[in-house]
């Protein structure tokens, strides 16, 4: 009776076998996958999202040089963090605003009067106003708050040699050298200004040239040397007198430098 239409419903059965089968094949391929292999559909689980900190983001645009969009950056972060205020004070002074970098420096102190970096960074500004006098005491409280930071000594050693206090000067870079025999060679995008006056770049240019060949690094020595020639700190006779340049004696560059000064 059924004859014509017995096996009608096998395609179906098929299909539902085929469907049975599937999870049991992928889940025996699975257990052979270690993890790394395992991807899941971005629609199933969201990738997280990093946001950064206001702060992050004004370090981002101080790298690209966009001082006043870091500044508004700054301004978005807490109110108390004497972090953000002073950094907002390194975009005011890169920026020549010298009041408002005060300004942000002193409100980073009175929430962390133990901040080193703000001290230092206030040292600056006094530096670029020549308040000398100013620059050292806050240079010295900075090198009191952090005593291994040889960024400190030599800026301390710039202020005094910008205020004639040169032997001064040069124990500070001393004292600089012996922290970080490489101090002289590290590049920095935030550098105070140098004096202003002709014998005074050349005294410190004379001194700078003292630490090079302590540390080693006579070819920045010699320029350091011809600067200070060219802006009458010092004559060859100096030079060659001062035992501390003994070690540039038997140096080309440096015998090249005193031949064009007429020093046979």
């Amino acid at each position: 009776m059924y004859r014509g239409n017995e096996y009608r419903w096998l395609p179906v059965l098929l299909t539902a076998i085929a469907l049975l089968a599937e999870p049991i094949a992928i889940s025996a391929q699975a257990e052979n996958l270690s993890a790394s292999t395992l991807t899941l559909p971005s629609t199933m689980v969201p990738e997280p999202q990093f946001q950064p900190t206001p702060v992050e983001e004004g370090d981002l645009l101080m790298a690209h040089q966009r001082y006043q969009a870091a500044i508004e950056m700054y301004k978005k972060a807490p109110r108390d963090s004497p972090d953000a205020w002073n950094k907002m004070g390194v975009a005011y002074q890169l920026m020549f605003n010298t009041e408002e970098a005060m300004r942000c420096y002193r409100k980073a102190l009175k929430l962390n009067p133990k901040s080193a970096s703000a001290m230092n960074n206030l040292g600056a500004v006094y530096v670029t106003l020549k308040n000398y006098s100013a620059a050292e005491r806050s240079y010295r409280k900075a090198m009191k708050l952090d005593p291994k930071t040889a960024i400190f000594h030599k800026n301390l050693g710039t202020a005094l040699l910008a205020d004639h206090k040169y032997k001064k000067g040069w124990d500070a870079y001393k004292a600089a050298l012996d922290l970080d025999p490489a101090i002289f060679d590290h590049s920095s995008s935030f550098r105070i200004q140098n004096p202003s006056s002709v014998q005074d770049r050349g005294a410190m240019n004379y001194y700078m040239a003292k630490g090079c060949v302590r540390a080693g690094m006579n070819d920045r020595a010699v320029e350091y040397l011809r600067m200070a020639l060219n802006e009458g700190f010092t004559n060859p006779k100096k030079i060659i007198a001062d035992t501390e340049f003994a070690a540039l004696h038997d140096f080309p560059a440096f015998q090249k430098l005193l031949a064009a000064q007429g020093v046979p």
